[in-house]
């Protein structure tokens, strides 16, 4: 009899203990909102400001309710206004044009590599050709390009750099923290990011006019003061009076989740690379699948993992897609031409009207398949996986081949 895989794809961890007698305390005050404050009172998203900034190594740090609204917020406190053009990578999802539409940008989609990398030749000539002053980045799945090569050519073009780090929360290149390249980052915590709050984001930055910017976006009135890392109060005073009111705040219940897992991150981070590596191994000694190689300076989270179904004929994929559902281990494919679950790609956004081709993508994209790596698994489903994988995969290059 085949092999079936029985845990849930979607299932995470518990919420820690602390966060729940901590939340059980701020129910209990009723000062769930942020700037609901008593004298001498620092409300826990506040907290969770100071925190994060210290661990990310910014000085400045604004909590949103989603990755998205930290994104749209990021693009208006860096200028973003309607018409303005915004490079973006083409491999990534849904929110990230979502979020350049938002602010009334016009997403100019740049092609990526062999390696589902920003194609940095292209980012260069689109950068060039439309005369785009932002660059959204997206390290899609935490794949991290060469930073330093697309650092100098948005320094080269004097283009604002923006970095969706949704999936690279921890992760390093070279040492250096994702999100500490660019001129602001975006971060998520919904619930299959790298902290999980259902919903919530981050913003950080260096920059005291986009932070303040950034902070009356969210929604802070004239409430800025209480914020746990910003700027002073004569950058707020030029700013605060032209910076729309979006409202995005983090509640203190989301806070709190949060500030009990932070102090958790490094550990986890570990617990997914071990996984990952498992995972690695196998798809690796699968004969028609391929994994990319990974540059040894990029130290990424391995919290989903993907490859290529190369041995495979691309209208074979939703077969293996299928297959491998039906014995419990959940593929989604990158090449689907209809939107399915959290996937999509660029050519079925059509609220942003006519996209260029981008034949690259196109290809890479084809025989793209990603699944996540909860931490609620371990070495030993990670094998079984990789059996099921190679046993439906065995099976389809051997019937069509």
């Amino acid at each position: 009899m085949s092999k079936v895989f029985t845990k849930p794809f979607t299932q995470q961890e518990p919420v820690p203990s602390a966060a729940i007698s901590r939340i059980t305390e701020i129910l209990a005050t009723g000062r769930l909102h942020r700037y609901n404050t008593i004298k001498g009172e620092i409300s826990d998203a506040s907290m969770l400001e100071k925190e994060f900034a210290e661990w990310q190594g910014t000085q400045y740090c604004l909590a949103t309710t989603s990755g998205g609204q930290a994104m749209q917020i990021s693009l208006r406190a860096a200028g973003v206004k309607p018409g303005t053009k915004v490079l973006a990578n083409a491999y990534t999802l849904a929110p990230v044009p979502g979020a350049i539409h938002a602010t009334g940008g016009i997403p100019v989609f740049v092609d990526i590599d062999d390696n589902w990398h920003t194609d940095i030749n292209d980012l260069e000539e689109k950068a060039k050709d439309s005369g785009a002053q932002y660059f959204m980045l997206s390290h899609m799945r935490g794949h991290i390009a060469n930073m330093e090569r697309i650092v100098a050519v948005c320094k080269k073009y004097s283009i604002t750099l923006i970095e969706d780090c949704a999936h690279t929360m921890g992760a390093k290149w070279k040492g250096k923290r994702s999100g500490n390249f660019g001129d602001i980052a975006c971060f998520s915590t919904q619930t299959y990011k790298h902290l999980n709050s259902g919903e919530g984001g981050f913003i950080t930055t260096d920059n005291p006019e986009f932070a303040a910017r950034a902070i009356v976006n969210s929604g802070s009135y004239m409430l800025y003061g209480s914020h746990g890392a910003i700027p002073s109060e004569n950058i707020f005073k030029k700013v605060r009076l032209e910076s729309p009111n979006c409202s995005a705040r983090l509640d203190n219940i989301r806070a709190a989740i949060l500030r009990a897992q932070l102090p958790l991150l490094e550990e986890n981070i570990l617990r997914w690379q071990s996984l990952y590596e498992a995972l690695e191994e196998g798809f690796r000694a699968i004969p028609g699948l391929k994994v990319v190689k990974r540059e040894p300076c990029e130290q990424f989270v391995g919290s989903s993992i993907q490859f290529q179904a190369s041995g495979i004929r691309e209208d074979n994929i939703p077969l293996l897609v299928k297959r491998c559902e039906n014995r419990g281990v959940q593929l989604k494919w990158f090449g689907n031409p209809e939107p399915t679950a959290f996937t999509s790609k660029y050519d079925t956004w059509q609220y942003l009207g006519e996209i260029a081709d981008l034949p690259n993508t196109d290809r890479v994209l084809s025989k793209t398949c990603d699944m996540r790596v909860p931490l609620t698994f371990s070495k030993e489903d990670c094998f079984d996986i990789i059996e099921i994988i190679a046993d439906e995969v065995h099976k389809l290059t051997n019937k069509y081949s």
